[in-house]
C-alpha cells in the first residue's frame, strides 16, 4: 500500500511500482469512492468516518481477492494508520506492506493547487489531510519523508523497503 495526504505522490509512485512486477494489479482506492452514488459525504469530514470504512474495506477486499489469484497489488490510497488494520483485516489473508509518502506540506498543496484531470482538488481538505497524517504516530519503518524529488528516486526506494521486508505490516492484525 501507497499511501499519505493528497498531493504525497502516491499515484505516481504506485503506478512505477505496479510496472515493475510481471504480475501486478494497481488498485486505486480513490476509484471505490466513485462507486458511491447516493448518500455520499466528503471523506475528509467527520460524518464520512462509516462509508470510508465501508468504502476502504471493499477497496481492501478486492486487493486481498486479486493478491490471492497470484497478482503483485499495489494500492493506492489515503489510508492511515488509524486505519490501516481494518485494511489488513479485510484484505485477509494477503499480507499488507504499507508505506507513507510524506513531503513538505507546500509540496502537497502545490501539488493539489496545479493539478488537471483530478476529481480532488480541495485545498482545504488538503491541508486538513496532511496535518492528520503529519500528526500520526507513523513508524519510521513505514514512513518516507522526502522532497520534492523524482517519482523514479522514491519508487526505487519503496521497492528497496519492499524487498528488504521493512515495510511489512505487523499491527494487531497481523
Amino acid at each position: 500500500m501507497v499511501s499519505g495526504p493528497p498531493g504525497a505522490g502516491k499515484s505516481t509512485v504506485a503506478g512505477i511500482l505496479a510496472a515493475g512486477f510481471p504480475r501486478s494489479a494497481l488498485v486505486e482506492g480513490d476509484q471505490f469512492f466513485g462507486f458511491v452514488r447516493q448518500g455520499w459525504v466528503p471523506p475528509w469530514t467527520e460524518p464520512a468516518e462509516q462509508q470510508n470504512r465501508v468504502v476502504t474495506e471493499a477497496a481492501a477486499a478486492a486487493s486481498g481477492r486479486l493478491a490471492g489469484g497470484g497478482y503483485f497489488v499495489v494500492y493506492d490510497g489515503v489510508v492511515g494508520p488509524w486505519a490501516i488494520d481494518a485494511f489488513a483485516d479485510a484484505c485477509a489473508p494477503a499480507r499488507v506492506n504499507y508505506v507513507v509518502l510524506l513531503p513538505p506540506e507546500e509540496v502537497a498543496i502545490e501539488r493539489v493547487r496545479s493539478r488537471t484531470g483530478h476529481g480532488f482538488t480541495d485545498l482545504e481538505a488538503a491541508r486538513h489531510m496532511y496535518a492528520q497524517f503529519s500528526d500520526a504516530q507513523v513508524s519510521a519503518l513505514h514512513l518516507l519523508v522526502h522532497d520534492d524529488g523524482e517519482a523514479d528516486h522514491l519508487a526505487r526506494v519503496v521497492r528497496e523497503r519492499l524487498d528488504a521486508g521493512s515495510l511489512a505490516w505487523t499491527g494487531r492484525a497481523r
